[in-house]
């Protein structure tokens, strides 16, 4: 199954939105089917985003699966892309730099775009 990055910044502000103090069961992102979604919150817990998942399988397929919170660099990630047109204009990047769609790249990309800001910011307020 091929990773869907618009599909994991989804899962982590769904996450973000429904998490309280237990597992999320069964977690549902519109447009996408349950298998496909399961397999991207492992992948989630295995890069470290997301504090747990477990999945059941019955017949071969999957049953049902639970994920936990955001993790603290869950948290960092989702707060460098969580803004539509920051996410865009990271994805925008990447793509005309054929630089690869991966977490290190789009925390960098979206690291920059911050960086830039501050210093810009920065900039105003010493010369203000």
């Amino acid at each position: 199954m091929k990773r869907d990055m618009d599909l994991v910044r989804l899962i982590l502000l769904e996450i973000e939105n429904k998490y309280r103090s237990t597992a999320i069961y069964d977690l549902v992102i519109e447009g996408y089917d349950t298998e496909t979604v399961a397999y991207h919150c492992k992948i989630l817990y295995e890069a470290g985003l997301i504090s747990n998942y477990k999945a059941q399988y019955a017949d071969n397929e999957i049953y049902g699966f639970g994920v936990g919170s955001l993790t603290w660099d869950g948290n960092d990630f989702l707060e460098k892309i969580r803004d539509d047109s920051q996410w865009k204009k990271v994805k925008d990047t990447i793509t005309q730099k054929g630089l690869p769609m991966v977490i290190e790249t789009i925390k960098s990309v979206a690291n920059a775009f911050i960086s830039a800001a501050v210093e810009g910011i920065t900039n105003s307020i010493l010369k203000g």
